[in-house]
């Protein structure tokens, strides 16, 4: 038997924890001395300690942690429990972090307000294309929203290509198209082909319509911070007395190879004279 001091110490637990485990009945002492109303606990009670810290850590309730408790739950659940758990924490990281990003990218522009892009923009047309491409639709055309959409997709498509025996012709170029209702965005991630459409491949095949007029811009580094180049060309359309007709594409230019520091998108914004 130990002392409700000693039980402590060796389950990394204040007393006054125990406490209120045992109020609440999570965790009852063995024994308690009817004289001086001191609790005495068994080494065998550190395996139910144990699992109320998990499943506390993971975000239960004691309340909820009681009911788990109580249930029997076994070990192999424990550990689903907190792959599961990990992963919620994971992806709830990714996006806090991806937030961070933006709030920078956004005082970084919010620092060069009034300064006229050094980037040299062109107009010029934009051939069409023919595109293997894959789509899904994302909440909004944030780069929070965006990335981990597109992301996948290019992922997806280059391994269903690769399985049908199709090389890409080219460097990927994604397009979006505003969602049903106008809400959201599809993301369309596609990439040039030689090939014909065919019903039997994992891919869709379109012809990618040409635009007559765009206003294009180099972006340099990761897409995290291309919200940057995105203003800029908007300053760039309106100070050239331009007038955006769509959202724009992404010319991957050089991508997926090297560091991300080295990339290179040219982003394409169909324009006519405002």
């Amino acid at each position: 038997m130990f002392t409700i001091g000693d039980f402590a110490r060796h389950g990394r637990v204040t007393v006054r924890m125990l406490h209120h485990y045992d109020r609440l009945g999570l965790l009852r002492p063995a024994s308690v001395d009817p004289a001086t109303g001191y609790r005495f606990y068994e080494a065998a009670q550190l395996s139910r300690l144990n699992r109320i810290v998990v499943l506390k850590d993971l975000g239960f309730t004691l309340e909820q942690v009681l009911s788990i408790i109580d249930g029997k739950i076994s070990t192999g659940e424990l550990h689903g429990m907190l792959r599961l758990r990990r992963a919620e924490l994971q992806e709830r990281l990714r996006q806090d972090q991806d937030r961070l990003t933006q709030v920078a990218v956004r005082l970084s522009i919010i620092d060069t307000e009034g300064v006229m892009p050094t980037e040299d923009v062109q107009i010029k047309s934009v051939p069409a294309v023919r595109l293997a491409q894959l789509s899904a639709p994302a909440e909004s055309f944030e780069p929070t929203s965006i990335t981990p959409v597109i992301g996948p997709l290019y992922g997806q498509l280059y391994e269903r290509l690769a399985r049908a025996g199709i090389s890409p012709s080219g460097p990927g170029i994604a397009w979006y198209e505003e969602g049903s209702g106008g809400e959201g965005v599809v993301v369309h991630a596609g990439c040039p082909v030689n090939t014909e459409p065919d019903p039997s491949l994992e891919v869709e095949i379109i012809d990618l319509p040409a635009i007559a007029q765009a206003a294009t811009i180099l972006h340099h580094g990761p897409m995290d911070d291309v919200l940057t180049s995105i203003q800029q060309l908007a300053h760039w359309i309106e100070a050239h007395g331009y007038r955006s007709t769509g959202l724009n594409r992404e010319l991957y230019v050089h991508y997926g190879m090297g560091e991300a520091a080295e990339w290179v998108t040219e982003l394409q914004e169909p324009v006519v004279k405002a």
